[in-house]
């Protein structure tokens, strides 16, 4: 693949995957707003966050289907489209009932395109594997970031949240227009995400051959292996932190901070921002084909200290703790998310184990902001909930340490490149 086609592939990996989080990141500046409107509690806000990750979590094996029957470009192609209608249609509603399954169709979206994402780069740029899921990681955040520090000031301008909230379709139709264009450069379209069912029209000698089982979509993940359980676990927890951080870190710095919703949006901007570069970085410092054990337990440390930090002393300090879970949460979740891709022999078994990890861990992800925002209506504040989720991170270390070269998922060696 020439520079030239390399960076065009890179800018539609990164551009799809910043519409990822938008819809998502969106409602934490407006949760004042939307609680208000929609007479909810803390609690009851908190399904905006938890309806898109649960069903993230439960349509990621239907990616699988998605994957065989129409290849991976249109594929992700789809989950945009699905994405873009969804958060379109929020303008319409001001009751719960309709942004709640808006939210839950921008998941399923969502669950179709991030799931057939690690199968992309494993496809494509398997030997660049670290730096591309970095690349896309970026992209994910950085559309966090955006829409947490610009959708308050949107509304206000707007003189409507729901209108806000709709706004964000704008770019997932940019993004269906960028991957769209990228045919030439990804060259995807004769390889289905995971091979099995033919796709018409598609090539027997560029697919990879490693079948899928028929039957329900979660049979051919690869329920056997301790490995891909490891990687689960850690995915679920990643996930589970980075979703309370779109939530709760706004509302805890804006009662416990003494700031106004706007900076504190703005602190979250920050820290996202700082996420970003953390994707970016940590991979290339750490290069390819490198353990990334040590890279994960340094992030893993950074990001319990500072949810430690903002559960013990949010007012003081605060750039601090904002800067640890910068550094070390950006870090960490392209690490863990580099995991199915560099473990696997292929882009079928790539996508298998990310299936598996986005099945079952967005939909342990999905209790634990709605935990947080329970514990904060039974306390009156966030410091247990936050203490919690340091202690939660602590125990990435368990799986982090029993990760270890040379085991196996049925019959592929899958853990020889970490």
């Amino acid at each position: 693949m020439t520079r030239t086609a390399l960076g065009a592939a890179a800018v539609a990996l990164f551009v799809a995957a910043a519409n990822l989080r938008p819809a998502i990141a969106a409602v934490s500046p407006l949760v004042d707003r939307i609680r208000t409107d929609l007479d909810l509690s803390a609690t009851g806000v908190a399904l905006l966050t938890t309806i898109p990750t649960l069903a993230m979590g439960v349509c990621a094996p239907l990616a699988a289907v998605v994957g065989r029957r129409y290849g991976l470009r249109h594929g992700v192609l789809l989950g945009l489209a699905v994405i873009a209608v969804a958060t379109a249609a929020r303008v319409f509603g001001g009751s719960a009932w309709l942004q709640l399954i808006c939210a839950a169709a921008v998941g399923a979206g969502i669950a179709i395109a991030q799931t057939l994402l690690p199968a992309v780069v494993k496809t494509r740029f398997a030997d660049r594997a670290g730096l591309v899921t970095g690349i896309y990681t970026a992209g994910l955040g950085l559309g966090g970031a955006v829409a947490a520090g610009v959708t308050a000031p949107l509304a206000d301008a707007l003189g409507s949240w729901p209108g806000a909230l709709a706004s964000w379709s704008v770019l997932a139709v940019a993004g269906m227009a960028i991957w769209s264009a990228s045919r030439t450069s990804l060259n995807l379209d004769s390889t289905p995400a995971l091979a099995g069912t033919n796709r018409p029209g598609a090539s027997q000698t560029d697919a990879p051959q490693a079948a899928t089982p028929a039957g329900p979509v979660t049979k051919g993940l690869p329920w056997r292996s301790g490995l891909a359980w490891r990687i689960t676990v850690l995915s679920a927890v990643n996930s589970a932190l980075y979703y309370c951080e779109l939530a709760w870190v706004v509302p805890l710095l804006h009662e416990d901070g003494h700031r106004d919703a706007t900076a504190a949006g703005v602190l979250l901007t920050v820290m996202i921002s700082i996420q970003v570069v953390a994707m970016l970085a940590v991979p290339a410092l750490l290069g390819e084909g490198r353990d990334r054990r040590a890279g994960l337990v340094l992030t893993t440390a950074l990001t319990a200290i500072g949810f430690a930090g903002l559960a013990a002393a949010p007012a003081t300090a605060t750039w601090v703790w904002i800067a640890a879970l910068g550094v070390g949460h950006g870090g960490l979740f392209t690490l863990v998310l580099t995991l199915p891709v560099v473990v696997s022999r292929d882009a079928a078994e790539a996508g298998r184990i990310s299936a598996m990890a986005f099945f079952v861990g967005y939909a342990c992800a999905a209790l634990v902001p709605v935990l947080v925002g329970a514990l904060r209506d039974a306390t009156g504040d966030f410091h247990l909930a936050f203490g919690l989720l340091s202690g939660l991170t602590a125990a990435m270390l368990l799986p982090i340490a029993r990760l270890r070269e040379g085991e196996r998922t049925g019959a592929t060696a899958i853990g020889r490149d970490l």
